[in-house]
C-alpha cells in the first residue's frame, strides 16, 4: 500500500511543478512582447506572493473544516487551469494582473495542503517525503522541456500548456487517498477555521526563531530569482534556460540526501548547510563579475548548489514543522511556513531584489554589463550570512523525543 501511494504522491508531485515550471521562468519573455513595462513584469512576479498571502484566508474558511483535502485540490486545480487558460485574452495589465493574482490564489494553497497530505499518510515522513518530492525538480524540468519543444517562452502556449496539466492535476488529485476534515464539530472557532491556530506554535522559542529565519532569508533568496536572468542575458549566455534548469538536477541529488542528512545531523545542522549554501551561492555570483575564465564556473557553482540551498532548507523546514505541530494542526502550519515562504518573504524579498537592481544601473556600461553585479550579489551574500549567525546562536534541535518513530534508515 505504501508503495502504491509514494507513485501516487510523486505523480501529484509531478504534475503540480509541471504547471507552475510551464509558464513561471518565461512569463517575463511573454509580458515584454506585450510591451508591458519592466515595473509591470516586476508586479506580476509579485502576484505569487500576493496570491500566498491571500490565499490562506481564504481557503482556511473550507480546508480542514468542511471538504476532504483531496477534493479540495482537484477543485483548485480545475479551476486554476481554467483561469490559466483565460490569461491569454487579456492583453492590458489592467486585466491581466488581477487575474493572474486569482490563480496565484487558487495555486499557492495546493502547495501546503500537498505537503500536509503527503505527511498524513506516508508511514516514515522522514525518509519517504524526500524522495517524493524530488519528482517536483523533475515535473520542473518537464515543463521548461514541453514549453521549449512547443517553442512557446514567447508567447501564450505557457498558459495553455500549463492550464491543460492544472486540469489533469485536478482530475488526479480525486485519486489520492480519502484524507477527511481535521476540524469538524461545533468547537471550532474562527481562528482554527482560518488557520490561526498554528500561530500557537510560536510560543516555543526555537519554533520563533525558525520562522523569523525563514522570513529574513527569503530576503536574500528572492534576489536569485529575479536577477540570475537578467545577469546571465548581460552576459549573453545562449540557452539560458536549459542551463539554468540544472539547478533542478541539483534538486533531484540533494533531495535522495536529504533522509541521510536529517538522520545523522538532525535539524539544525542539516538547515544550517542550506543557509551556509546561500551564502556560497551569493559569493559564487559575486566573485563571477571579474574572474575572467573562472566566470562561467563559478556561474554554474551558484546554479548546482540550488538543490541544497532549496532542499536542505524549505524540504527540511516543511518536515520541522510538521514535527512541530499535530494532526490538528498540520494543515495550518503548512499553509502558515506557506504564508512566510511564499507570501511575505516572497513580497518583501523581491521588493527589495528590484530595489536593488535599480540602485546599481550603471549610466555606462562596462564590459557590456549595465549593472554593478557584483555590488547586487554580495547584497544577498551579507543578508545570507546574517541569517547564518543569527540561526546558529538561537535555534535548538527539537529532541529526539520529537523525532517520529521510523525515522530514516
Amino acid at each position: 500500500m505504501q508503495t502504491q501511494l509514494k507513485i501516487k504522491l510523486a505523480t501529484f508531485m509531478f504534475l503540480q511543478y509541471f504547471i507552475w515550471g510551464s509558464w513561471y521562468v518565461s512569463m517575463g519573455a511573454y509580458l515584454s512582447t506585450l510591451q508591458f513595462t519592466g515595473g509591470q513584469i516586476g508586479l506580476a512576479y509579485g502576484a505569487f506572493a500576493i496570491g500566498a498571502m491571500i490565499s490562506p484566508f481564504l481557503v482556511g474558511l473550507i480546508a480542514d473544516r468542511y471538504f476532504a483535502t483531496e477534493k479540495i485540490l482537484a477543485v483548485l486545480g480545475i479551476v486554476g487551469g481554467a483561469v490559466l487558460c483565460a490569461l491569454p485574452q487579456f492583453g492590458t495589465f489592467g486585466g491581466f494582473y488581477p487575474a493572474l493574482i486569482f490563480y496565484c490564489a487558487l495555486y499557492v494553497p495546493t502547495l501546503a495542503l500537498g505537503n500536509s497530505l503527503s505527511l498524513h499518510h506516508l508511514a516514515n515522513p522522514k525518509a519517504d517525503f524526500p524522495r517524493v518530492k524530488m519528482l517536483s525538480a523533475v515535473g520542473w524540468i518537464a515543463g521548461l522541456v514541453a514549453l521549449n519543444a512547443l517553442d512557446g517562452a514567447e508567447s501564450s502556449v505557457q498558459f495553455y500548456l500549463a492550464g491543460g496539466a492544472s486540469i489533469v492535476f485536478g482530475l488526479f488529485s480525486l485519486f489520492l487517498p480519502h484524507t477527511p476534515p481535521m476540524k469538524t464539530g461545533a468547537d471550532v472557532s474562527l481562528g482554527e477555521i482560518l488557520g490561526l491556530d498554528a500561530l500557537a506554535l510560536l510560543k516555543k522559542p526555537s519554533f520563533a526563531i525558525f520562522i523569523l529565519c525563514m522570513f529574513l532569508i527569503c530576503i536574500p533568496l528572492y534576489f536569485y530569482f529575479v536577477n540570475l536572468g537578467i545577469y546571465l542575458t548581460e552576459l549573453k549566455w545562449e540557452n539560458m534556460l536549459v542551463k539554468t534548469s540544472f539547478a533542478q538536477i541539483s534538486d533531484v541529488v540533494f533531495f535522495l540526501l536529504l533522509p541521510f542528512f536529517l538522520k545523522h545531523f538532525g535539524y539544525k545542522k542539516t538547515i544550517f548547510v542550506g543557509i551556509a549554501c546561500w551564502v556560497a551561492r551569493y559569493f559564487a555570483l559575486s566573485g563571477s563579475v571579474d574572474a575572467g575564465t573562472y566566470a562561467t564556473a563559478l556561474i554554474f557553482t551558484a546554479i548546482f548548489l540550488h538543490g541544497a540551498c532549496y532542499d536542505f532548507l524549505f524540504i527540511a523546514g516543511q518536515l520541522y514543522v510538521d514535527d512541530e505541530a499535530n494532526e490538528r494542526t498540520r494543515g495550518a502550519a503548512q499553509g502558515f511556513i506557506a504564508f512566510i515562504l511564499w507570501g511575505v518573504g516572497a513580497f518583501v524579498g523581491t521588493l527589495l531584489a528590484g530595489k536593488v537592481l535599480a540602485m546599481h544601473e550603471l549610466e555606462t556600461p562596462v564590459n557590456g554589463l549595465a549593472h554593478d553585479w557584483a555590488a547586487i550579489w554580495q547584497t544577498p551574500a551579507w543578508g545570507a550570512a546574517a541569517v547564518l549567525v543569527i540561526f546558529l546562536l538561537f535555534f535548538k534541535d527539537p529532541g529526539k523525543g520529537k523525532d517520529r518513530e521510523g525515522a530514516a534508515t
